[in-house]
């Protein structure tokens, strides 16, 4: 069993004094922290499949998608998975090809994913908005799952934003001046009170 990032424990104890709602979340799930996944090819491809779909949708169409790939997501299996298998799995064309164009950009090594460590957040949400099909959004769930940058703040995330609604009271989508405080009122730590405010929603924890 992985274990929590390093910054997890110092984390709840400096937004519990921050912020009340979160504080009750936080003891309401204090055996539960993010689990870290090494692999970043395999968070990518999953970080593709999730776009703009619901989680239920998304866990459906990667549950095809690890089939496909006989369990081994992995560039080169990937790579020599044709189109048209991909979009039998529920892929979009667009994301087919984006997951295909991930596996030849690793295998060919002109993404090189340990430069990452050396980069500011905005540095390694750019550098990985290179890729194909990836975004910012895309970005900020392998930085928070894959690197375990503490700070990011993804507030192009549905989730997020409904997890906000519903926490504070807020009418959906929540004022930008107020997600705006809460990232304020969460620094450095706004990974950790975004995976509290998701799992106040989701029964499951998240992972990319």
């Amino acid at each position: 069993m992985s274990k929590p990032p390093i910054y997890w424990n110092k984390a709840k104890s400096y937004l519990k004094k921050k912020d009340k709602v979160l504080g009750n979340l936080i003891s309401n799930f204090s055996n539960h922290y993010l689990k870290t996944r090494k692999n970043i090819f395999f968070s990518l491809c999953k970080s593709i499949i999730g776009q703009q779909i619901s989680v239920a949708a998304a866990n459906s169409v990667f549950l095809k998608f690890k089939s496909c790939c006989g369990k081994k997501i992995i560039p080169r299996v990937v790579d020599k998975l044709n189109t048209s298998k991909l979009k039998k799995c529920g892929l979009s064309r667009q994301k087919a090809k984006g997951i295909k164009s991930l596996a030849k950009k690793f295998i060919n090594k002109s993404f090189n994913p340990k430069l990452i460590n050396k980069m500011t957040d905005e540095e390694a949400i750019n550098y990985l908005s290179s890729l194909r099909q990836i975004g910012r959004w895309s970005a900020e769930m392998v930085l928070i799952f894959t690197f375990n940058r503490s700070n990011i703040w993804p507030i192009q995330d549905i989730g997020l934003l409904k997890a906000i609604s519903n926490n504070y009271n807020k009418k959906y989508l929540p004022p930008k001046s107020f997600i705006n405080l809460l990232k304020k009122r969460f620094s450095p730590y706004c990974s950790v009170a975004t995976w509290y405010l998701w799992r106040s929603i989701d029964n499951e924890p998240i992972q990319y």
